[in-house]
């Protein structure tokens, strides 16, 4: 019997990837059990559907670091994912652990965001009565709130890879723990990046004990960690970074919170945003009906906490979304 374009690409794995890596054909599964596809494994199908999801390409307008930057070249939560995916599949290529795997889960990890970056996860977090976190909120964004309350019906080993992709988390694959600390090495170089271009920070004032290093370009100190990963991971059951790097890349981390993400020059609209989405979530709790028709569902049919749904609409906003939201809603408009 001819094989499938799906099941060479099985064999293949078992043929050219590491015993250490995840194979397609051994996932565990999906919560509501599906025909499976004769040309894609079930990981390709997997990011596939979080590239289409509409969650995704909302990503493009919500903020990385800086609310509202002049200029085009800042990082978006978008941007960010996939740099985060490149690392991370350079990673799991020379580590031959399955790249289809680790891009799903860099693709939907950060699915979850909320308007205004960080200060926004705090608002949320602040008003919600379960509390609020990006990587809880993109396990709910893709086991609920996409396809109109029908998920997007991802593996376990994807799913598993998106709610522990945080420092404390403990991914059960290689490949997870790939995108975990190529969330770090993304972040803490393109940040650096930005805020330099910001003036937040001039680039003489990045700790030369870590870019003696690291390097002082962002290619280098990628090049410099990629390597350092991929060097004492290689052949094991684990994914490792030296003492020396992990110091390093942990110690320009500690560096950023103190000069950038802290700094009163660069979070000065960070009160305006908390104000804003605050605002919206208590409005919204008091007028379901002006949810959009989904989110009502969401409650009436589907049992939902309105106070839940309430804070999964307003996470879902982009940034400028978000602004016209509260504009519509507490500012007059002017009568002509």
């Amino acid at each position: 019997m001819e094989l499938s374009i799906r099941e060479m690409l099985e064999q293949r794995e078992h043929q050219e990837l590491s015993p250490y890596a995840t194979f397609s054909d051994c996932t565990k599964g999906r919560e509501t059990e599906e025909e499976l596809c004769d040309v894609r494994t079930e990981f390709q199908r997997d990011r596939d559907r979080i590239l289409h999801c509409k969650a995704f390409r909302r990503l493009k307008h919500k903020t990385q670091v800086f609310l509202a930057p002049e200029g085009d070249h800042y990082r978006t939560r978008l941007t960010h994912t996939l740099e985060v995916a490149q690392v991370a599949r350079t990673i799991a290529k020379g580590l031959s652990l399955n790249e289809d795997l680790t891009e799903a889960i860099a693709l939907g990890h950060d699915l979850g965001h909320t308007p205004f970056g960080h200060a926004g996860e705090r608002a949320l977090n602040q008003v919600c009565p379960n509390g609020f976190a990006h990587h809880k909120q993109s396990i709910r964004v893709v086991t609920l709130l996409e396809k109109e309350g029908k998920g997007l019906n991802l593996t376990a080993e994807v799913r598993d890879g998106i709610f522990h992709h945080q420092t404390s988390g403990h991914p059960s694959t290689l490949e997870g723990k790939i995108v975990r600390l190529s969330d770090k090495i993304a972040y803490t170089n393109h940040d650096i990046a930005d805020a330099v271009r910001a003036g937040i920070i001039d680039v003489r004032e990045v700790p030369k004990k870590w870019t003696d290093i690291l390097g002082n370009r962002k290619s280098q100190r990628l090049n410099v960690l990629i390597h350092d990963v991929i060097k004492n991971s290689y052949g094991k059951n684990d994914i490792q970074i030296s003492p020396k790097m992990h110091e390093a890349l942990y110690g320009m981390r500690s560096f950023l919170y103190e000069k950038v993400y802290t700094r009163p020059r660069a979070k000065r609209e960070e009160k305006k945003a908390r104000g804003v989405l605050h605002q919206l979530y208590e409005y919204y709790l008091q007028e379901l009906e002006q949810l959009p028709i989904e989110y009502q569902r969401l409650i009436t049919e589907r049992g939902q906490d309105e106070k839940q749904v309430v804070c999964d609409y307003v996470a879902g906003m982009t940034d400028n979304y978000a602004i016209r939201k509260y504009t519509d809603c507490f500012i007059p408009t002017v009568w002509k």
